[in-house]
């Protein structure tokens, strides 16, 4: 998997089009919809968390937030919004797919389509045991998904290029049709200007994979966790043919002692 280094400057800038604090209200009112009560305390998990900005909506709701992210570069991102916003968020760098907690949390949030970025079924479930063994019996994981849908007619052999503060960054992708996980390689050319009509470019390079919905519940069933609902992604209404993104809400069906 990619560091998500030269991505992680730029990051914010290639994604004003989330709008996180709605994001950050709709989630907030499906935890607090299918959440069991009392939890002994009320923390919630950011995992892929990546620049902060979903981790910094939830703690402004209350929420005592774990941002977690593989990446130290984007963690830095994370940490200078901590810093203008002061709210008591506490960032680690690990690997979803070796997750170590200090105990159990109420939620675990991994939004954004970062399942897709895992490379085999074997990540995906170590990622989904991870979450299931640091979750409060009754805790909720609530993570979205790319469609194969979106794969198909979005993303496909499309070419993009976004015009930044001081850079443009190329932004193209490939997908393999023939492959059932319909992979897409998307590559990121940065050109940043140097002095005069010079320009570095820094290429960072990663690849999507689509989950099918039969293998997500198989994977959930299999690690401890009960799927309650799924939604579209994007609307949080029933899911569509068309729907871009999928949203799993399930929880963990472990028993207190």
């Amino acid at each position: 998997m990619s560091s998500y280094g030269t991505f992680a400057a730029y990051y914010d800038a290639l994604t004003k089009n989330v709008r996180y604090a709605e994001r950050a209200e709709a989630l907030d009112g499906l935890i607090r919809k299918w959440l069991e009560e009392p939890m002994p305390e009320h923390i919630l998990v950011d995992l892929a968390c990546g620049t902060g900005s979903l981790s910094e909506e939830m703690a402004k709701r209350g929420w005592d937030v774990i941002g977690i992210d593989g990446s130290m570069e984007m963690l830095n991102e994370a940490l200078d919004k901590k810093y203008d916003s002061g709210l008591p968020i506490q960032y680690l760098q690990q690997d979803m797919r070796a997750l170590d907690l200090f105990g159990t949390v109420c939620v675990t949030l991994c939004t954004l389509d970062s399942i897709n970025h895992l490379p085999t079924v074997q990540d995906v479930k170590r990622v989904f045991a991870r979450v299931s063994l640091f979750a409060e019996p009754g805790g909720l994981f609530l993570f979205d998904v790319n469609t194969a849908y979106k794969h198909r007619n979005l993303l496909g052999e499309q070419c993009f290029v976004y015009e930044l503060p001081d850079a443009v960054c190329v932004w193209q992708n490939h997908l393999h049709a023939d492959e059932p996980e319909l992979p897409v390689d998307i590559q990121l050319d940065f050109f940043e200007q140097l002095e005069g009509n010079k320009y570095r470019r820094i290429t960072e390079q990663f690849t999507e994979r689509v989950w099918s919905d039969s293998v997500i519940r198989r994977l959930l069933d299999e690690t401890g966790l009960d799927l309650l609902e799924t939604l579209d992604g994007d609307t949080y209404a029933a899911p569509t043919p068309e729907s871009q993104r999928m949203l799993y809400i399930a929880k963990s069906r472990k028993q207190t002692v």
